[in-house]
């Protein structure tokens, strides 16, 4: 599968339910849920005590809203960056979801997840 060659529409179709359950897996503080569909690199990078202390120490982590807005997409290389317009449900403000999707193993995978 070639993420490039989708249209925004097909990376969506994708990025959504990916994003869908990063929200919840952090709303819930629920690591194994969070990292489901991380790349393997990833996965060495978010360890269970790194993201259990941002759960407890940032509020917005933990009090994402299930709505947003969709930005774009950037491609480079062999990923697809796609931006949002997120919020909290108890932390005033807006803030830039950024879900960087690539392939590993036949299977789209997340290869960065920021909020910033």
């Amino acid at each position: 599968m070639n993420l490039l060659e989708k249209t925004d529409k097909e990376i969506l179709e994708i990025a959504d339910p990916l994003l869908d359950n990063l929200v919840e897996s952090s709303n819930n503080k629920d690591y194994l849920g969070f990292i489901k569909h991380f790349s393997k690199a990833m996965i060495l990078a978010a360890s269970e005590v790194e993201i259990g202390k941002q759960w407890t120490n940032i509020e917005m982590l933990t009090s994402l809203s299930n709505e947003r807005e969709y930005f774009g997409c950037l491609r480079r290389n062999s990923h697809v960056t796609v931006l949002y317009k997120q919020t909290s449900n108890k932390v005033p403000g807006e803030f830039l979801g950024r879900l960087v999707l690539g392939v590993e193993d036949d299977e789209v995978k997340i290869f960065g997840a920021t909020i910033f």
